[in-house]
């Protein structure tokens, strides 16, 4: 690969997700208090559409999208701009929801208040929307998400490196993680 820089390794991008079952019959609900906790961490001056969060339409989207959630103003981001800076209202805002998220409550939550913070008018994805996401409702761990490790073993499964093995002691292990490790588990030193 012309420029690549990672020796025999290559950087390859996957897509994984998982396809609904069934579309629920119902839209998504918000559940009760959570308007709540983002109004009372979130200041109207990083969040100027926060008073027309109740006012947010919430949908599912198709079984077989490829994010999580997705917020749609209907107007042109400059438009958004421009009613953010001078406090006007936000037009009408859609929440769609990956129906697969009804399998996991924790992380129907998370990427409930992902979107909702965008609706509210925090449209980057800055290290205040992270940490703010995190705060009202922490991401379930790999470990504790039935989901998120169905979609890791979806992303293992189109990666065309198998196992890992260490440059320096030789130790071979099946790969368990999409990202290359640091260190090696035998000999700890930095893998390569």
């Amino acid at each position: 690969m012309a420029g690549d820089d990672s020796g025999s390794r290559h950087t390859r991008y996957v897509s994984a997700i998982a396809k609904a079952r069934t579309l629920p019959s119902n839209p998504p609900e918000i559940p009760e208090g959570i308007l709540e906790l983002i109004s009372s961490n979130v200041t109207l001056q990083e969040a100027p559409f926060l008073p027309h969060l109740a006012r947010v339409r919430v949908e599912w989207l198709e079984g077989d999208a490829d994010r999580f959630g997705n917020t749609c103003f209907e107007m042109p981001p400059h438009e958004v701009e421009i009613r953010k800076r001078q406090r006007m209202p936000p037009g009408p805002v859609t929440v769609s929801l990956h129906p697969i998220l009804v399998e996991d409550e924790q992380l129907f939550a998370h990427t409930l208040v992902h979107e909702l913070l965008h609706a509210a008018g925090l449209t980057e994805h800055d290290e205040r929307h992270a940490e703010l996401v995190n705060q009202i409702a922490p991401s379930p761990k790999l470990s504790e998400s039935p989901l998120l490790q169905y979609i890791r073993d979806q992303a293992l499964n189109q990666q065309e490196v198998k196992d890992w093995t260490c440059g320096h002691c030789g130790l071979i292990w099946n790969r368990t993680t999409v990202k290359a490790p640091s260190r090696c588990p035998k000999c700890a030193r930095p893998f390569k």
